[in-house]
């Protein structure tokens, strides 16, 4: 054993000075775990396939006002449709409408609740753009989903016209029922869940429900954990803890917890928003192509929509700012700050991870290769390396 010992030496050296080398060169954050973590290395695996994050990590930052709206009135109205149902809830519906059309994005609503652009999936003529590979023959001759040369799903909740024909509803009251309308989409969605008569508040009811909305497990895991988020927003107040943080902070926050969800995606993410990257670093995984945010694409992106134009590297993010020295502790940061972590303690060249921090020991991040934008407790990463203060 000791005659291999300075080769194993040997090895280390050339391990760290590889790692040195790619710190330097690449324009993206990545996370790539080294030894003397164990612990905290194995919180992380742990966590890679639960991007609920912490049981209060949830957040209706990412729901427009009128669409949220929209979600509580068929609450209140379902029992006039379905008197049987029992426990509808509007996280319910917002994990419904965030799968599927994340909560209407990027359309005007107005007042009455209809929404401009419609929304239009793509055509099922079994083409597999999109993932279809049935053929749906038109119904509705165009009215509800612009087209009279097959058939594809319409409105925030992605109604088929066949089916919204027997179970949309006049959720606004205007003697319409216009499944690109807010208020009648939301009530035509929790009509359906509902069935005949469920009780959503039983685990296995629930899950039915949803399957029945799309015949895909993966589907309802899908909506299950954006569920679990509503709710947990719906407990503490909808604010994720953001109740006192005002300013540009709070834009920094909001704008980066509106993105929960999005897949990590190395060297993804612009202060436009999601961009095309490869879905794992370059020690990782297939390497095919996603649309999503790393690390310092995120922070990038969030701070934005505050006007702060950043570096595009986590170690280049670190020189903006007022330094928070890691000497100073989780206590000396405050929501909005960047967090940093890095290989060497001192050393802001080999930093290799930032995240927003939100509060309570908490950071919203683009974690790792194979996640979505989550939560993560700031001390589950190794190597913390301070923060940073730019608001």
């Amino acid at each position: 054993m000791r005659t291999r010992q300075p080769q194993r030496r040997s090895r280390r050296f050339l391990k760290w000075g590889l790692i040195t080398i790619m710190l330097l060169t690449l324009t993206v954050c990545w996370m790539a775990p080294l030894s003397g973590a164990a612990a905290k290395l194995a919180l992380l695996s742990e966590q890679e396939n639960a991007d609920v994050g912490l049981a209060e990590a949830g957040t209706s930052a990412d729901i427009a006002p009128r669409m949220l709206t929209a979600y509580k009135n068929a609450v209140q109205h379902i029992g006039d449709v379905v008197p049987t149902c029992r426990s509808m809830r509007w996280p319910i519906l917002a994990g419904i409408a965030k799968v599927e059309s994340n909560h209407a994005a990027g359309r005007a609503i107005a007042g009455r609740g209809d929404i401009r652009p419609r929304i239009y999936g793509v055509l099922l003529n079994g083409s597999g753009a999109g993932g279809n590979m049935s053929v749906f023959t038109d119904t509705d001759g165009g009215k509800w989903d612009g087209t009279a040369t097959g058939e594809r799903a319409v409105g925030p909740f992605q109604f088929m016209p066949a089916t919204w024909e027997s179970t949309g509803q006049d959720g606004n009251r205007d003697r319409v029922r216009d499944p690109h309308n807010a208020d009648d989409a939301a009530l035509g969605a929790a009509t359906y869940l509902c069935g005949r008569g469920r009780d959503l508040g039983q685990a296995g009811q629930l899950r039915a429900a949803i399957f029945q909305y799309n015949h895909s497990n993966a589907y309802v895991s899908n909506v299950m954990k954006w569920i679990d988020q509503y709710t947990a927003a719906a407990r503490s107040g909808g604010s994720a803890g953001l109740t006192n943080v005002k300013g540009k902070a709070r834009t920094v926050l909001q704008a980066a917890l509106a993105q929960r969800g999005v897949p990590y995606s190395w060297g993804g993410g612009t202060a436009s928003g999601p961009s095309r990257g490869t879905c794992c670093s370059p020690s990782g995984k297939s390497g095919a192509s996603i649309t999503g945010f790393d690390c310092s694409g995120l922070t990038t992106y969030a701070f934005a929509r505050a006007g702060i134009s950043l570096p595009r590297t986590a170690a280049a993010q670190a020189g903006r700012g007022r330094r928070i020295p890691a000497s100073a502790g989780q206590g000396a940061l405050q929501p909005g700050d960047l967090v940093f972590f890095g290989y060497t303690p001192g050393r802001d060249s080999t930093i290799y991870h930032v995240g927003i921090y939100v509060g309570g020991g908490r950071m919203v991040n683009a974690a790792r290769p194979g996640t979505a934008v989550r939560f993560d407790p700031v001390d589950a990463m190794p190597g913390y390396a301070g923060g940073a203060r730019l608001l």
